[in-house]
């Protein structure tokens, strides 16, 4: 049996524009990831029910490991520009709640999201670069600002 090619899938809210979802694809691709394909969450689904406005499925440890390497520094930010020009309500329709949706990464083998807002400080993009998906069992993880880091909640309840 062969192993399926590796790739990249976007999922977008339908809220999200055509110039922003060539600019996540050539982001995502401008870093190494698999090819990416992009589909649109179902239209009868409302805003409401999705946290997020983009997720992005990928072999995340992979990806997060090339974000650090110095031949992809522009590529790099390129990308943090595009994760806050996405979640930027004022680049959506209005929203009831006027909230910012952030996009998630999710790891295509475990499932684990790493969830950016669009107002995460440099140095959680810097974390994030070395952070080893392998020391977390549940997710989503959020960085926490207060402590520095990249942090699961559940997986610090479960002990």
């Amino acid at each position: 049996m062969t192993d399926a090619p590796l790739r990249a899938e976007l999922l977008l809210d339908r809220e999200v524009p055509e110039e922003l979802r060539r600019e996540l694809v050539a982001a995502f691709e401008g870093l190494g990831a698999p090819p990416v394909r992009v589909r649109h969450t179902v239209d009868h689904r409302g805003a409401a029910d999705i946290p997020w406005i983009v997720l992005a499925s990928l072999p995340l440890q992979a990806f997060l490991t090339g974000l650090g390497a110095e031949a992809v520094k522009d590529a790099y930010e390129a990308f943090k520009g595009v994760v806050r020009r996405t979640a930027q309500p004022e680049v959506r329709e209005p929203r009831a709640e006027g909230a910012a949706r952030p996009i998630v990464l999710q790891d295509a083998s475990t499932g684990l999201d790493i969830v950016l807002e669009p107002d995460l400080p440099a140095e959680a993009y810097e974390r994030l670069t070395t952070l080893d998906l392998a020391e977390f069992a549940v997710g989503p993880l959020h960085y926490d600002r207060d402590r520095g880091r990249w942090r699961s909640l559940l997986d610090e309840a479960a002990g």
